[in-house]
């Protein structure tokens, strides 16, 4: 139940904000918001649980490196369990065509919850994400990514997830 308060109270939230670039004071096209929702933790049968998430990426802050383009992402998720985690990291964007290669590396904050006990506050999520250009400054993708503490606690059991993504650039 809390899990669903949690959800109707985001997308109301969500709702709420101006969706134009005039309205925020940014210039268009610099800022890109993922909503995701999918499966935390899918290949643990005992502590499997929905998640709803987003994230943010500021396209003004994107370097050109050996690596390809890097830029700093945030952001957030909650599962049905009210595990939560928020993270800060870097993520790497590839274009092939209209499909884009979005590996990423996050570390950030973890709060079990009700949900599984991961070992640590500390948590480090490498994600792999595949989206396709819809429009101009819409994206629907897929993202796959594993949790893990690096066995900074005492047990470091780790968590796979899978998400579906509505990115979208103001």
């Amino acid at each position: 139940m809390k899990f669903k308060r949690i959800l109707i109270f985001l997308t109301f939230l969500l709702a709420g904000f101006p969706l134009t670039a005039d309205e925020l004071n940014l210039n268009k096209s610099n800022n890109e918001f993922s909503l995701f929702t999918g499966m935390f933790d899918f290949s643990d049968d005992g502590k499997s649980s929905s998640l709803f998430g987003i994230q943010h990426l500021n396209e003004d802050l994107n370097r050109d490196t050996f690596l390809g383009n890097l830029s700093p992402v945030t952001g957030a998720m909650i599962t049905a369990d009210n595990a939560s985690y928020f993270y800060t990291g870097v993520q790497a964007n590839y274009k092939i065509g209209s499909i884009n290669v979005i590996p990423s590396f996050t570390p950030g904050y973890y709060h079990q919850g009700d949900g599984k006990d991961l070992g640590h506050v500390l948590e480090f999520k490498s994600e792999v994400k595949l989206s396709l250009d819809l429009l101009k400054d819409s994206k629907l993708g897929f993202s796959y990514n594993h949790l893990s503490n690096a066995s900074l606690g005492d047990k470091n059991p780790g968590a796979n997830s899978y998400m579906f993504n509505f990115l979208k650039k103001f």
